[in-house]
């Protein structure tokens, strides 16, 4: 299982290729970039099992893959 690398996250973020807003967005990309995750099963099992992620999925209500695949399908 991969586990969520913050400090490269942080890095991620700060590279002029990814693009600014919101940082759940942009841990997706770097979820799709760094880990080459593209299934939602695959990155929601990833984020479900990270405290930080897991928050950011409640703050959006996403509460399972179908959600977080209807989330990326609208941004």
């Amino acid at each position: 299982m991969v586990k969520i690398n913050w400090e490269d996250y942080k890095d991620f973020k700060t590279n002029d290729y990814t693009k600014n807003g919101d940082n759940f967005d942009i841990l997706l990309e770097y979820l799709r970039s760094y880990y080459n995750l593209k299934n939602p099963v695959e990155i929601y099992e990833v984020l479900s099992e990270d405290e930080l992620a897991r928050q950011m999925l409640e703050k959006r209500s996403i509460a399972d893959a179908y959600a977080l695949s209807d989330y990326i399908d609208t941004h």
